[in-house]
């Protein structure tokens, strides 16, 4: 696999680094929250960010509750459809919690323009989004990130749960991904 790539944007080292600083800033955020006894979900959008979630979840030093949530829009191609087709639904009722989608990469936007509308019907408490990487693309949904782990650039990217046709989601790493590997 290490071969498909072209280049690594963010090692191992930084994305455990920026994990830890933005579960600082979330306990810190949500200590009221939690000391209100108050309900807080962190919630995956499958299957990439699940790795981001879990990593974060331990770096989140208050209870809270993990749901899972899958959804479609690229296929295996490399730009999304702009269909989003819900695979899989929270099991939580999000009623009066208050909501952190971890998400791996805001892309276009059109997924997580979806979701937030999709979730926000579900009267959470409130609804904030905390993604890995936020690709610098033009034109982008104007979504309101809490946190942001990197900004990276407008390239083929993959590893640390990101992936090309189901495989790469296992490097440790975010790389971009060779053109001719895509390009087949």
């Amino acid at each position: 696999m290490h071969e498909d790539i072209k280049e690594i944007l963010f090692s191992e080292e930084q994305i455990q680094q920026r994990i830890k600083e933005i579960g600082a800033a979330l306990t810190e955020e949500y200590a009221p929250v939690a000391a209100r006894g108050e309900k807080i979900v962190l919630l995956s959008v499958l299957r990439g960010a699940a790795i981001f979630m879990c990593d974060l979840a331990r770096e989140i030093k208050l209870p809270l509750e993990m749901d899972f949530m899958a959804v479609s829009s690229y296929g295996n191609g490399v730009k999304s459809s702009g269909v989003v087709n819900i695979v899989k639904d929270v099991t939580t009722d999000l009623t009066g919690k208050h909501v952190i989608i971890a998400e791996d990469i805001l892309d276009s936007g059109l997924t997580l323009s979806y979701l937030l509308k999709n979730l926000g019907s579900r009267n959470p408490a409130s609804l904030a989004v905390v993604t890995l990487l936020r690709k610098d693309v033009e034109p982008q949904a104007a979504i309101d990130c809490k946190h942001i782990g990197f900004t990276c650039k407008n390239e083929f990217i993959v590893g640390y749960g990101l992936d090309y046709a189901e495989r790469y989601r296992n490097l440790p790493y975010v790389g971009i991904l060779k053109p001719e590997v895509y390009s087949k």
